[in-house]
């Protein structure tokens, strides 16, 4: 198993550090936060951070020396989180060799996006993402984002029965090609216990692909988006 990218917050505001580290979290990495520029040098002397977000209760002046000393090719990529009326400092930092730059107010889902592409550029995994109807699922880490903006974690057995169907999309699959292919996460289910596991993840995805063919099994049919 590959080793959990390392992230590092500075001088975030405690309720966006506390959502966003949870939302990372969730997803597989490693948060560390430093809450004073003196912690901040201590985390950052060390080795294994790959991404450092700077909250802007740092000034940016500050913000950007800690770029200056620790970014670089062979450092950490930095966003810089400024207010909006700090074109010239956005604009500084990102000369400076800022990976990122984002305004406050901010979204965590949509930073924590950020944060995942930059992942990605330096060779991390990327996330498994399925959009559907009314959600969008992270097959990658078994989360489900909710248009509304609330999040569920799919179950081992879900992921396995949602990976099966995204495999044979338009294919009627048999309750049979669902326990050899997605076997129930308990010994003791049986043949019946199909109908309300489909049912469960339905009601999680909040979808209507996966539609029922009486007498035959289950067909995924997938979103517009899949034929693109």
């Amino acid at each position: 198993m590959a080793a959990r990218s390392v992230i590092a917050l500075v001088s975030v505001a405690e309720v966006v550090a506390t959502e966003l580290a949870d939302h990372l979290e969730r997803r597989g990495h490693d948060v560390r936060q430093a809450r004073q520029p003196w912690e901040a040098e201590s985390l950052l002397s060390g080795k294994g951070i790959e991404v450092v977000v700077v909250g802007d209760s740092l000034s940016q002046a500050e913000g950007r020396d800690l770029l200056r000393r620790h970014g670089g090719e062979d450092g950490p990529d930095f966003i810089l989180i400024c207010r909006p009326a700090d074109l010239v400092d956005k604009v500084l930092a990102l000369e400076l060799g800022a990976a990122d730059v984002v305004e406050s107010p901010l979204n965590v889902r949509e930073l924590a996006a950020r944060v995942g592409g930059l992942l990605a550029r330096r060779g991390r995994p990327a996330q498994e993402l399925i959009v559907l109807e009314n959600a969008t699922v992270d097959l990658r880490s078994a989360m489900v984002m909710h248009r509304s903006g609330t999040e569920e974690q799919l179950s081992p057995g879900q992921v396995a029965l949602l990976r099966l169907f995204l495999a044979s999309p338009r294919k009627v699959l048999t309750r049979d090609d669902i326990i050899a292919a997605a076997p129930a996460e308990n010994a003791d289910a049986f043949d019946r216990s199909i109908d309300s596991r489909i049912v469960r993840l339905r009601r999680k995805l909040d979808t209507e692909t996966i539609i029922t063919i009486r007498g035959a099994g289950y067909r995924f049919d997938p979103p517009r988006q899949f034929d693109d």
